[in-house]
C-alpha cells in the first residue's frame, strides 16, 4: 500500500494508531469514572443509604453515638431503635440541609441546649418513646421551619414557657403518654398554624390551673384544629370526662381563690406581730400612759373550702328538694279535688232524699251524716 506521494507505507503504523486511541479511551473512561466516585458521597459503615446518598438509614444497629462521618448532602436521617442516651455536641454540625430526624425509640434523657442549633431547614423531628424528663426552653428555637414535631411517649411532667417561640410552621404536635399535668397557655399561643395536636394518655388534673389552657383549646377547636382527648384524671367527679366538655361555671370559684390570693398578698406595713401575744403589764399609779401599738397577729379568715364536689352537692340538693315540694304540690291537689267530687256527689243525692216537707228527726240525721263525712 503506498502512502501519500507515491513511497510505501512503513509496517506497523496502523497498530501504533488503534493502539493510541485506545490509550485515550481508557484515560477517559478513568476520569469519569473518579469524577463519579467524588460526586456521590461515600455512606457511613454500618448505615445503608440511597443512591444519592440523601437518605442514611442507621436504624436498628445498637448504636450508642451517632456516625461522625455523615455525608454533608443528607435530607433524612434514621437513628431510631438504637441505644443512643444522649448527643454528643456538634453531631449534626455538618447537616445543614437535613430535613427529616428520626431519634424514636432510645434512651435519650437530655438534649443539650444546641443539639439542633445547625439544622435550620428541619422539618420533621422525631423523639418518640424516650426518656426525656425536661426540655430546654431555647431548644427548638434554631428549628424555624419545623413542621412535625413527636413527642409522644416520654417522661415530662412540664413544658417550659417559650418552649414553642418562633415555630410558626409547626402543623402538628404530639404530647401523648407523658406525665403532664397541666399546660400553660401561654406556652401554646405562639403556634397560630397548629392543625393537629394529640394529648391522650396524660393525667391531666382539671382544677385551676387547667381553666386557661381550656379556653386556648375552645379556640383551638374553633378554628378548624384537631384534638384527640383530654380526658381528667382529678377530681373524681370529673375522672374520664373529657375537659372540653366540663362546662366553664365549673371554674367561677378559681376567681373567688383568685381574689381571696390577692387580698392576702396585699398587707399594712407595720412592726412584726408576734404569735403569743404578751401578758398585759400591771398599771402603775400614776397618770394612764397612751396605748402602745399592738403586735398581736390578726387572725385570718380562713378560706372557705369550695370544690367542685361541692358544687354538684349543691345542684342535687337544690333539685331534690324541689322535687319533693312538687310531689306534695300535686298529692294537695288530687286531695283537694277527690274532696270536692265526694262532697258535690254527697249533696246531689242529700237534695234527692230531702222530702217536701221539713223532717227534724231526718234532718237531725242528714246532719250526722255530714259531719261523718267531712
Amino acid at each position: 500500500m503506498l502512502a501519500p506521494g507515491g513511497s510505501p507505507e512503513p509496517r506497523g503504523t496502523k497498530g501504533h494508531t488503534w493502539l493510541a486511541l485506545w490509550r485515550r479511551i481508557s484515560w477517559l473512561a478513568c476520569w469519569i469514572a473518579l469524577c463519579t466516585a467524588e460526586a456521590v458521597p461515600a455512606c457511613p459503615f454500618p448505615c445503608t443509604c440511597d443512591g444519592r446518598g440523601l437518605q442514611v438509614d442507621c436504624s436498628g444497629l445498637g448504636l450508642t453515638a451517632p456516625p461522625p462521618d455523615l455525608p454533608a448532602a443528607t435530607r433524612s436521617l434514621l437513628l431510631l431503635n438504637n441505644r443512643l442516651s444522649s448527643l454528643p455536641g456538634g453531631a449534626f454540625a455538618n447537616l445543614s440541609g437535613l430535613q427529616r430526624l428520626d431519634l424514636s425509640n432510645n434512651f435519650l434523657d437530655r438534649l443539650p441546649r444546641m443539639a439542633f442549633g445547625d439544622l435550620a431547614n428541619l422539618t420533621e423531628l422525631q423523639l418518640r418513646n424516650n426518656s426525656l424528663r425536661a426540655l430546654d426552653a431555647t431548644l427548638l428555637r434554631p428549628l424555624p421551619r419545623l413542621r412535625h414535631l413527636d413527642l409522644s411517649l416520654n417522661g415530662l411532667s412540664r413544658l417550659p414557657p417559650g418552649l414553642f417561640d418562633g415555630l410558626p410552621a409547626l402543623r402538628s404536635l404530639s404530647l401523648r403518654a407523658n406525665r403532664l399535668q397541666s399546660l400553660d397557655r401561654r406556652t401554646f399561643e405562639p403556634l397560630a398554624g397548629l392543625q393537629l395536636l394529640q394529648v391522650a394518655d396524660n393525667p391531666w388534673e382539671c382544677d385551676c390551673h387547667l381553666r386557661d389552657f381550656k379556653r386556648w383549646l375552645e379556640w383551638f377547636s374553633y378554628r378548624g384544629g384537631r384534638l384527640d382527648q383530654l380526658a381528667c384524671t382529678l377530681p373524681k367527679e370529673l375522672r374520664g370526662k373529657d375537659m372540653r366538655m366540663v362546662p366553664m361555671e365549673m371554674f367561677n370559684y378559681c376567681s373567688q381563690l383568685e381574689d381571696q390570693n390577692s387580698s392576702a398578698g396585699q398587707e399594712v406595713s407595720g412592726p412584726p406581730c408576734t404569735k403569743a401575744s404578751p401578758e398585759p403589764a400591771k398599771p402603775k399609779p400614776g397618770p394612764e400612759p397612751e396605748p402602745e401599738p399592738s403586735t398581736a397577729c390578726p387572725q385570718k379568715q380562713r378560706p372557705r373550702p369550695v370544690s367542685v364536689r361541692r358544687a354538684i352537692g349543691t345542684v342535687i340538693i337544690a333539685g331534690v328538694v324541689c322535687g319533693v315540694v312538687c310531689i306534695m304540690m300535686v298529692v294537695a291537689a288530687a286531695y283537694g279535688c277527690i274532696y270536692a267530687s265526694l262532697m258535690a256527689k254527697y249533696h246531689r243525692e242529700l237534695k234527692k232524699r230531702q222530702p217536701l216537707m221539713g223532717d227534724p228527726e231526718g234532718e237531725q240525721e242528714d246532719q250526722k251524716q255530714i259531719s261523718s263525712v267531712a
